[in-house]
C-alpha cells in the first residue's frame, strides 16, 4: 500500500512554489499517494486534473480540521510536506494525538520579504522537521535567520522529464541577431523589473530590442505607466497560458531579481533552448556559469544589464548555441527529475524507516 503524502501549500496560485509541489508529488507516486491541500485556486484545479485528492481550506481552523481527517484515516506512516510554518505547527500538534510516524519536510522557496520567507522558520528548531532549501542561497538565508543548520537539506528544483522533453523549442541561432527579450516574473518590487526599464531609458539603442514581460503583481500598473511615459518598446502581457511558446520565440530571458531563491523560469529557458541573463546574486545567480551555461550581470545595476545585453547580442551564433547546449546538459544532470526525486525519496524514507 502506498504511503499518504500530504502536501500543504500556503497559496492556491500556480507560481513556482506550487508548480514544484505538483512536480514533486508527481515524481513520488511510485511509493506515495499525494493529497494536495491549499486555498482554492488553480493549484487545486491542477491537482484534481492530475488525479490527486485536492483538499481546500481558507483559514487555519479549516486547515486544522481537514488535516485531522487526513491523519485519522491514514496508516502508521505519513509523509507531510508544507510551505508554511503554520501547517507544520498544526501537524505537530495533531500528531501528539495520532502518533503517526511522519516524514515531515518544511519546503523553503523564499520569494517574499526576508522575515516572512526565512525569519519565522526558526520556530521549528528542535522539532522533528527537516527544512528543504531549494538552493544554497536559501540555506544561507535560513542560517542567517537563526534556523538550526543541522535540520537543513538542499534539494534544488527540477523540471519533469516530459516537460523538458516536450516543451516548445527555439530554433538554433543563425545570422538573425538577438532582438527579442523576455521577462517572466511576478511584478513585485523585489523582482526589480524596474532595473531593466531604467536600463532601457538610458540606452540610445533601446528601440532595437523588443521586450515582452509576462507576469502579474501589485507593481504592474506602475511599471506599465513608466514604460509608456518613456516610450519604451516594452509590452506587458500579464498572465498567459502560452508563455512557453512565447519563451521559445525569444532570443534571451532576462531575470532581474537579486534575492531570487531559485528561478524556475531560468531552467525552463534552458529546456526551450533560450539563453538566460541573470544577476550575480541570490539563487538565480548560482544556476548558470557566466558565458558557459548562461550570462550574469552585476545585480541592481541598470548600466550593467544593458552592457551585458549588448555583449550577448554581439556573440556569434556558434557561441550562443554552445551556451544553450550546456543549459540542456544541466537539465539532464543537476536539474533532472530522476536525480532530485531520488533526493526527496531518500530523505522521506530515512524518516519513515
Amino acid at each position: 500500500m502506498k504511503i499518504p503524502l500530504i502536501y500543504a501549500l500556503h497559496s492556491g496560485n500556480l507560481y513556482g512554489t506550487e508548480r514544484m509541489a505538483l512536480y514533486t508529488a508527481g515524481g513520488l507516486t511510485a511509493d506515495f499517494d499525494p493529497v494536495i491541500m491549499a486555498p482554492p485556486g488553480p493549484a487545486l484545479e491542477e491537482a484534481r486534473a492530475t488525479g490527486y485528492e485536492a483538499v481546500p481550506f481558507e483559514s487555519v481552523v479549516q486547515f486544522s480540521g481537514a488535516l485531522r481527517k487526513q491523519l485519522a484515516k491514514s496508516g502508521k506512516r505519513v509523509a507531510f510536506l508544507a510551505t508554511g510554518v503554520m501547517h507544520s505547527a498544526v501537524c505537530l500538534a495533531w500528531n501528539k494525538l495520532y502518533r503517526r510516524r511522519i516524514a515531515h519536510l518544511q519546503l523553503v522557496h523564499g520569494g517574499a520579504a526576508e522575515a516572512l520567507s526565512y525569519g519565522r522558520k526558526g520556530k521549528l528548531n528542535g522539532q522533528p522537521v527537516q527544512f528543504v532549501a531549494v538552493s544554497a542561497y536559501v540555506r544561507e538565508r535560513l542560517i542567517a535567520n537563526g534556523v538550526n543548520q543541522a535540520q537543513i537539506r538542499v534539494i534544488e528544483n527540477f523540471l519533469p522529464d516530459a516537460l523538458a522533453r516536450n516543451c516548445p523549442q527555439r530554433v538554433q541561432f543563425g545570422g538573425e541577431g538577438l532582438r527579442r527579450l523576455i521577462v517572466i516574473s511576478r511584478l513585485d518590487p523585489e523582482k526589480r523589473v524596474d532595473v531593466l526599464l531604467e536600463a532601457l531609458e538610458a540606452a540610445p539603442d533601446a528601440g532595437h530590442f523588443e521586450v515582452h514581460v509576462y507576469g502579474t503583481g501589485w507593481n504592474a500598473d506602475d511599471l506599465k505607466a513608466r514604460a509608456a511615459r518613456s516610450n519604451l518598446n516594452v509590452a506587458f502581457e500579464g498572465f498567459s497560458t502560452t508563455v512557453r511558446e512565447a519563451l521559445a520565440g525569444s532570443d534571451l530571458l532576462v531575470h532581474l531579481c537579486p534575492v531570487e531563491p531559485f528561478g524556475l523560469a531560468i531552467i525552463e529557458a534552458m529546456a526551450a533552448g533560450v539563453p538566460a541573463l541573470v544577476p550575480d546574486a541570490g539563487g538565480a545567480g548560482s544556476l548558470v556559469e557566466n558565458g558557459v551555461s548562461g550570462f550574469r550581470f552585476e545585480a541592481n545595476n541598470p548600466a550593467a544589464v544593458m552592457s551585458k545585453i549588448r555583449e550577448v547580442a554581439d556573440l556569434s551564433p556558434e557561441r550562443l548555441n554552445s551556451v544553450t547546449a550546456e543549459g540542456r546538459r544541466l537539465l539532464g544532470t543537476r536539474f533532472s527529475q530522476s536525480a532530485r526525486i531520488a533526493d526527496y525519496r531518500n530523505l522521506l524514507m530515512e524518516s519513515l524507516a
